[in-house]
């Protein structure tokens, strides 16, 4: 049985896990962490990780990105693996994750869909083969309710395509101020916030006499629940060291 504490238990996320933890045998959430401590399951949720006194095999956080500081010492103090499936980090809190990561297993990743970890592999060859007569765009598109723009997801499909490039792309959010010709070296990344739409991924190589799109539709929360369960049972029992989808798709394959 793997013991979980979750954190932002009471989010949408944490609602989509719970259902997936129902349907699927050797998983139990022992705990929860939520600014809303409403309690829906026989579990207890509190409002701060540092008075949770359950036992737990590995702790998940679905919740809001400033919480990761007191997230990391608990699991640091507690010798346990944490998965971050949180977005919208500040360069500090992602170099924080990498200072604890020298003592604690912790995973990290903006996107936890095996779906969006193929766009992005397929992304990277399609870098190799069109070369630099392609422009590079994201276009992202979720929910109204989501807080940061653009997506944790973009800028993942954007690291990963730049260390494809052979010259380092700037980012470009917004050329209502530029007057000028569109330089090669810039990757455009576009957000939509509309709806409830759960989250869209496309990534478009414009050539002068073809395109071509690459792209990913989530229909469900669960696909990114699914990824967290899966995220936290492989991190248990796992070395201190920073880990990534990469690694898990690794080992599933």
């Amino acid at each position: 049985m793997t013991d979980i504490i979750f954190c932002g238990i009471n989010g949408r996320m944490g609602q989509a896990v719970e259902e997936i933890i129902k349907e699927k045998e050797g998983f139990r959430i022992v705990a929860g962490v939520d600014v809303n401590t409403v309690r829906r399951s026989d579990y207890p949720v509190y409002s701060k990780i540092s008075e949770v006194s359950e036992s737990a095999d590995v702790i998940v956080d679905f919740s809001f990105h400033a919480a990761l500081p007191e997230y990391l010492e608990y699991a640091k103090v507690r010798h346990l693996p944490i998965v971050v499936s949180t977005t919208g980090h500040t360069p500090e809190e992602t170099a924080l994750m990498h200072e604890y990561a020298k003592s604690i297993p912790v995973f990290f990743s903006r996107n936890m869909s095996i779906g969006i970890n193929l766009l992005i592999e397929l992304s990277k060859k399609a870098c190799a083969m069109l070369g630099d007569d392609f422009d590079i765009e994201i276009i992202e598109a979720h929910h109204n309710k989501k807080l940061d723009a653009p997506s944790g997801t973009a800028l993942m499909i954007a690291d990963a395509i730049s260390e494809a490039l052979e010259a380092k792309p700037e980012y470009v959010y917004d050329r209502t101020e530029r007057r000028e010709k569109r330089p090669k070296n810039e990757i455009g990344i576009h957000a939509v916030r509309a709806g409830g739409i759960v989250g869209e991924h496309s990534v478009l190589f414009g050539g002068q006499n073809e395109s071509v799109t690459i792209s990913h539709s989530a229909f469900s929360r669960s696909v990114f629940a699914l990824g967290a369960v899966r995220a936290a049972e492989f991190m248990v029992g796992m070395p201190a060291g920073m880990y990534s989808m990469s690694d898990l798709i690794a080992n599933i394959t």
